[in-house]
């Protein structure tokens, strides 16, 4: 029996962390304000499914506001999809992200925030003062143009 509860002790699973960058931080593009980042976002968007289904992504800053990446956290239905804040964060952490800029679509191209896009980035917000990893913004996009959660002064 001891042998047995000494041997599943080692019965733990590594965790390996890896991330690798493959532009230099002065060759990324540098987000200066909403519509900058609308620009970065939607030219990543697949115009097909833009006015199909909801998705989320996120844009991983350096402390420069220099873009480390843009992951996308969800893709759901119509009227909504999962912006988990345990994997937008453990992304951001993973890859060293100083900022994080939030974004997703309303199929809609209604751009009013509903209230659970209220509620998603007050916690995101107060989750990153937590880890020291501010939500800057937070956009609602569409083909037509898009929401700043930032500029009107929500964040």
């Amino acid at each position: 029996m001891k042998a047995q509860i000494r041997n599943s002790l080692f019965q733990v699973s590594e965790i390996k962390v890896s991330y690798q960058l493959n532009f230099k931080a002065s060759e990324r593009p540098q987000i200066s304000s909403s519509k900058n980042a609308y620009d970065i976002l939607i030219a990543g968007w697949d115009m097909h499914t833009i006015q199909m289904t909801e998705s989320f992504k996120i844009l991983i800053l350096n402390r420069s506001n220099r873009i480390i990446g843009m992951k996308e956290i969800s893709s759901g239905g119509i009227s909504g999809t999962v912006a988990d804040p345990k994997v937008i964060f453990a992304i951001a952490l993973k890859c060293l992200g100083s900022d994080i800029t939030c974004c997703h679509n309303h199929p809609s191209s209604n751009l009013k925030p509903s209230q659970q896009d209220l509620s998603i980035t007050n916690r995101l917000v107060e989750a990153g003062k937590i880890l020291d990893l501010p939500i800057l913004d937070h956009l609602i996009i569409s083909k037509e143009g898009y929401y700043s959660f930032g500029d009107e002064g929500l964040i």
